[in-house]
């Protein structure tokens, strides 16, 4: 029997299990049903992750005699918009879901966020519980209450703060994952790292190449540290007043080029936290932060890893640095007008900034723009 890690999530009435461990979708009943009120469930997922899991995860359902309905939305990022939201919620009123019931999300984090706003928003708010079947899932969006939605402004920007009564993460999904979606999901392990737990991206660089072979130890690992990591940061500021922010490293630069290549396969958006990670150490080198050669072992264990790590690698046509700038003025960290970025001081110490100098930045992205041609 292998070992399943139980993260808590400490937020009073709203704390919740993160469980991580293999074999979890054949355990689901057992996990689910002391959640529950009545023994059934509705299940939002796609139709690509459907294919793979949710037989699995109705069979583990029905072992504790849970009765499950089930809808299947088409994959994809394009998906986690406001016609996706209305297919989403129709069904479930179609299922007469009841206020008491639980929704289960289950897939990547398109899934997960626009299961749990539709959550959030049915019937004023009924529980929800996250399956996440991708890594960047796993780590990082099932986890902390974050659900939402992206508009033609920008991505996320309408969503609820909706915490999951439970987390289930079961590291053999990771398994069915293509290697670049994995990777992409890695990109977020990184990030951990490189905000608060320099230790961290020491054992990455030494550890990450086998545990994206498929060591699922070392995969267990890692989605452990990371989840304990943003526990923690979730528990001290679960809105994202003050420390929360920091779990944006890379996102500044990552939704600008997401909105720039049309939330499309061009760009995942784990690839995308990769190279935004890149360029804010690059921006904290250049404004004398951070050591010169941080920046290098940054790209180096991308690298390594076989990641992208700068606007170079995004194929197809990008706008130039000032469209690039505009595009960040979406963002939702812009305060007072005033773009925040998350910098470092070193790896492993991250901190915001709102005072980042325009031409510098201009800079940054015109060199990073002028590499390409």
């Amino acid at each position: 029997m292998t070992q399943i890690d139980h993260v808590h999530v400490p937020l009073g009435e709203r704390a919740y299990d993160v469980v991580i461990g293999q074999g979890l979708l054949a355990q689901a009943g057992a996990l689910i049903g002391p959640h529950l009120h009545r023994p059934r469930v509705a299940i939002l997922t796609e139709t690509r992750v459907a294919g793979l899991h949710l037989e699995a995860l109705q069979a583990g359902l029905q072992r504790s005699d849970i009765v499950a309905s089930a809808y299947a939305l088409a994959p994809g990022e394009a998906t986690k918009g406001w016609a996706g939201l209305a297919e989403a919620v129709e069904w479930l009123l179609d299922a007469k879901v009841e206020r008491r019931d639980m929704v289960i999300a289950l897939g990547g984090g398109v899934i997960g966020d626009l299961g749990g706003f539709a959550a959030a928003v049915l019937r004023r708010g009924v529980r929800f519980v996250q399956i996440p079947t991708s890594l960047l899932a796993q780590v990082d969006s099932s986890v902390g209450g974050k659900t939402g939605i992206n508009t033609r402004h920008g991505k996320n920007l309408v969503g609820a703060f909706h915490q999951p009564s439970l987390v289930l993460a079961d590291i053999d999904l990771l398994d069915s994952l293509p290697a670049r979606d994995f990777l992409a999901g890695y990109g977020e392990v990184v990030k951990y790292g490189l905000l608060g737990d320099a230790a961290f991206f020491d054992w990455l660089e030494v550890n990450g190449p086998a545990l994206a072979r498929g060591d699922k130890a070392l995969r267990q690992h890692a989605v452990r540290v990371s989840v304990e990591m943003k526990a923690g940061i979730v528990a001290r500021d679960e809105t994202e007043q003050g420390e929360r922010a920091l779990l944006n490293l890379g996102h500044t630069f990552c939704h600008a080029l997401e909105a720039a290549t049309g939330y499309s396969d061009r760009l995942l958006h784990g690839e995308g936290v990769a190279i935004g990670c890149a360029l804010a150490f690059d921006l904290s080198a250049r404004m004398g932060l951070c050591a010169q050669e941080t920046p290098g072992r940054v790209r180096a264990h991308l690298r390594a890893m076989g990641m992208k790590t700068d606007l170079v690698d995004i194929p197809g046509d990008l706008p130039g640095h000032e469209a690039l700038i505009t595009l960040m003025g979406q963002d939702k960290k812009v305060q007072d007008g005033r773009l925040r970025f998350i910098l470092a001081r070193e790896i492993g110490a991250a901190f915001v900034c709102d005072d980042v100098p325009g031409a510098l930045l201009g800079e940054i992205l015109r060199d990073a723009c002028a590499a390409r041609r």
